[in-house]
């Protein structure tokens, strides 16, 4: 089972029809919405500040969410794939993003709605990416804008895969 623990008086939220893989770990002030997935080693930290999840989210393996202690928050929107060995850090992702595998995040920096964060890119502290683009590189920066059918095959594709694939472990 999944490890889900309380910590300074904060218990995690869950909402409906959420897979929690065995290792997955999930403390503190965490509140999510409906239809997420925790896979394998993933940890959504909230024990220094508050994460806030969509709906239909997956935080992929070895993923790591966590904030920063009374300065930064951590939200993701609806319909976001963060991928394996991804980190964010008080960072807020808006709806319909995909963070790329060993990707980076940083401090109160804002990713647009419908935009991919590259394999391995890092956003800097502070960065805005706009929407609709995908960023790439270290530090990350805008490669080309993408239209509505990338964003359909990338980014809604893999959070629709996702939920597919968590129904397999339940």
């Amino acid at each position: 089972m999944s490890i889900i623990k309380s910590v300074r008086g904060f218990t995690p939220k869950f909402g409906e029809n959420c897979f929690f893989a065995e290792n997955s770990v999930i403390i503190g002030d965490v509140i999510t919405g409906n239809d997420c997935s925790f896979w394998f080693n993933a940890v959504i930290r909230g024990d220094v500040n508050s994460i806030r999840i969509g709906n239909k989210v997956n935080i992929q393996d070895g993923a790591t969410i966590h904030t920063t202690f009374e300065k930064t928050v951590t939200i993701l929107g609806d319909n976001v794939s963060v991928g394996h060995n991804a980190v964010v850090h008080g960072a807020k992702i808006e709806k319909n993003v995909l963070i790329g595998i060993g990707a980076i995040v940083l401090d109160n920096a804002v990713v647009g709605e419908n935009t991919i964060i590259a394999a391995g890119a890092l956003v800097k502290e502070n960065q805005i990416c706009e929407p609709n683009c995908i960023y790439a590189g270290v530090p990350a920066i805008k490669i080309k804008a993408i239209d509505t059918e990338q964003t359909q095959h990338y980014i809604e594709r893999i959070a629709n895969n996702y939920l597919m694939y968590s129904d397999w472990y339940k």
